[in-house]
């Protein structure tokens, strides 16, 4: 049970557009209300022709009707949803109404003249399923990671928190820390009633605990990779295969490919998955001494694309053996930078090459491809992404890392033989994180971080 010790107004009826609008893309669009007047403004905005059963959880045919009742606006179909029974845990009126542009700005119009009804904030319909029980903070975050999922398996990640997978992990660690902390806090007031709390079995507890956390901790900037996906530049001198493998890759002609040096004259940007795991492959011009200024400006560009990628592919011709550009170029990489040497073209005959080299690959018939994406996977630390079972996201590695710091000075508490009450600040403070994570301990600091960052509608 989540408890509030703040106030929320929850008085006015709130709407929005809660799918997404583009001019000439979508069949349908759904505007959403939610409040103590939406099924009020559903029956003054649409006009619903016969002897239609207006009950909870039904569809109804109608009309959107212009200010005059005359004029129809748009032809709808109308979903009630009574309290308690919707997404928000109040009364919840969607209209579906034609997509595109026009019809949904005259339908949300009409929506907005009801007294009563404001444009929704951002997040605002997942925040109040939250604060009416309806979800826990950890799955409302993961209603908002599954609608922006790239990739089969982040979606995979955001189901497991909608199902109650990180709340569940969570509020398991918590309630083993409660524990302890009851254990403790009946030493601090009766110990001369009750037999000697073990110290040694109290510590190996904590750190049991804390042991779990970091492996949350751990697993969550894996899963990042399949959440947010990976940048990835290709680099090298010109014409060693850049734009060969990012073809091969994207399985699709992407980039023009010549036998000219200095084809690629911007940073190419191609989106694939790689084993569960988003990839945005940027194909960069050549780095190299040249007079064209529309060549230096990719160059340029290809610079910039060095310091904003999350790995970066050295690509040298394995034909031609490494050479003294190479290792130039090796050495531009920024140092923080994840790297990867591949040396193309092993379909040819190819002298012998340095230890540095990572993998050697045939853009051209697909030869080391596989190794390749393993190579690529691992130096980013999404190489065993597709183990992990829950992901928490930054906010919640967050707590998780400070809840693990707090139990991690239990050593020192121990080491030195304080009294059983010093031992109980830091477990609360780590009791306190974690109910952070999943809203048992809220606040509207907490409310504003994380819901402030979900889009409009949802």
């Amino acid at each position: 049970m989540i408890h509030f010790a703040f106030a929320v107004p929850r008085s006015d009826t709130i709407a929005a557009v809660a799918t997404a609008v583009a001019p000439g893309q979508g069949g349908i669009a759904v505007i959403r209300l939610s409040g103590p007047v939406a099924e009020q403004v559903g029956q003054a905005v649409v006009r619903c022709p016969g002897d239609q059963e207006w009950g909870s959880h039904r569809i109804l045919y109608g009309h959107v009707m212009a200010v005059d009742g005359q004029r129809r606006l748009d032809e709808v179909l109308l979903l009630l949803m009574r309290a308690p029974r919707s997404f928000t845990g109040e009364d919840v009126v969607e209209i579906h109404c034609h997509g595109g542009v026009m019809a949904v700005q005259q339908v949300m119009e009409r929506v907005l003249e009801q007294p009563g009804v404001r444009r929704a904030l951002p997040g605002e319909f997942s925040q109040r399923a939250v604060l009416n029980g309806r979800l826990d903070l950890t799955q409302a975050e993961a209603v908002s990671e599954l609608v922006s999922a790239r990739s089969r398996r982040a979606a995979d990640l955001a189901m497991a928190g909608l199902d109650g997978g990180i709340q569940a992990r969570i509020t398991a660690l918590r309630e083993r820390l409660l524990d302890q902390l009851t254990e403790l806090e009946a030493r601090v007031d009766f110990e001369e009633d009750l037999p000697p709390l073990d110290g040694t079995a109290l510590l190996n507890e904590l750190q049991a605990v804390r042991t779990e956390l970091l492996t949350l901790v751990a697993d969550g900037e894996r899963g990042d990779a399949l959440r947010h996906g990976l940048r990835v530049a290709l680099v090298g001198r010109p014409n060693v295969g850049k734009s060969s493998l990012l073809n091969r890759l994207s399985r699709r002609e992407r980039a023009i490919v010549t036998e000219l040096p200095g084809t690629t004259r911007d940073v190419l940007e191609s989106e694939i998955v790689l084993d569960g795991v988003p990839i945005t492959l940027m194909d960069t011009a050549g780095i190299r001494a040249t007079d064209d200024a529309v060549e230096q400006l990719g160059i340029a560009r290809s610079e910039q694309a060095l310091i904003s990628a999350d790995v970066v592919v050295l690509i040298i011709d394995g034909h031609a053996g490494w050479t003294e550009t190479d290792a130039q170029l090796l050495s531009r990489i920024p140092t923080e930078v994840p790297r990867v040497v591949v040396a193309n073209k092993s379909d040819l005959d190819c002298p012998a090459l340095p230890g540095l080299v990572d993998v050697q690959l045939s853009a051209l018939n697909g030869a080391g491809e596989d190794a390749l994406v393993q190579v690529l996977l691992e130096r980013c630390g999404a190489g065993d992404a597709a183990g992990i079972l829950v992901s928490l996201n930054t906010r919640q590695r967050d707590l998780a890392s400070a809840a693990a710091a707090a139990l991690e000075r239990s050593h020192e508490v121990s080491q030195q033989q304080l009294p059983w009450d010093f031992w109980t600040i830091d477990l609360r403070e780590a009791i306190r994180g974690l109910g952070e994570i999943t809203g048992e301990e809220l606040t509207e600091a907490v409310l504003e971080r994380v819901f402030s960052r979900f889009c409009i509608g949802k």
